[in-house]
């Protein structure tokens, strides 16, 4: 059975399993009983609007996840899905973000890391990239670790690619979102490129000199060093604005820090 073939109760269970949460702590965290609860899942009782709205809070569900619930109820979606150009103050926000981190690259992705909105830095990165990783949208993750994209440069390839599939896992936990289960599949399938991992083996998780993995790349500015930074807006209405994320990339040693500073003076 699909998603869309689920009944309110169905899908409500399922987030609740989801948090790893029982029927009794979600209850008393909602201030509904677990009787009623109960019947909720079961279907022999129907939630009001604002029953959905207390259990999706509870159950950190995001927006789009909670339109599909309303709809199950036979209720109208509650939040709108407008593109970033449409967000007023929002996309204002994120260009802000982006355009602040210069000369550092910078990227605005969605749930999938799919980008929609980019700084300069970041095109300098990308623009080696074959069209045919661009469509229909280029995607941060399978950029960084496709056999045609930027595999090839990842010094610290086969710690990266564990990096990157334990996040596309947490994101498909947390969001359930369409789409992350064949992009996790897809990144399973990559091969490690010719040549990468060959010169950083020693890079990894457990290395007690390091705070944080970084990505190692291999450019025509010199072997560069980043790590990443996550940030959201916050308290968000809209299912876009739920959804997007600006993943900023910072210099992990002097040597990256350098050269980036000197192109931008170019």
């Amino acid at each position: 059975m699909t998603t869309a073939q689920l009944s309110v109760g169905d899908l409500l269970r399922d987030w609740r399993e989801r948090r790893r949460r029982s029927q009794l702590e979600v209850a008393i965290a909602a201030e509904v009983s677990a009787r009623h609860l109960s019947f909720i899942e079961t279907g022999r009782s129907g939630p009001s609007r604002t029953m959905i709205e207390r259990l999706c809070e509870e159950l950190e569900v995001p927006l789009r996840e909670r339109n599909r619930l309303y709809l199950a109820a036979g209720f109208a979606p509650v939040h709108q899905e407008r593109p970033l150009d449409d967000l007023g103050f929002a996309r204002s926000a994120v260009e802000a973000v982006l355009t602040a981190h210069e000369p550092y690259p910078a990227c605005a992705v969605d749930v999938r890391w799919d980008m929609v909105a980019t700084n300069r830095p970041m095109d300098l990165f990308l623009a080696p990239l074959p069209d045919a990783l661009r469509q229909p949208r280029l995607n941060m993750l399978r950029a960084t670790l496709h056999p045609d994209g930027l595999a090839a440069q990842v010094r610290n390839y086969p710690q990266w690619r564990a990096h990157v599939v334990r996040r596309i896992r947490r994101q498909l936990d947390r969001t359930a979102a369409d789409g992350l289960a064949e992009l996790l599949e897809e990144v399973e399938g990559f091969p490690a490129a010719v040549g990468a991992g060959v010169e950083a083996p020693a890079v990894t998780a457990s290395d007690g000199a390091l705070p944080v993995l970084p990505l190692l790349l291999r450019t025509s500015l010199g072997d560069l060093s980043f790590l990443y930074v996550l940030s959201v807006i916050g308290a968000p209405r809209d299912v876009t604005v739920d959804e997007i994320a600006v993943e900023a990339m910072f210099p992990a040693d002097d040597a990256t820090r350098e050269a980036l500073l000197a192109i931008s003076h170019e």
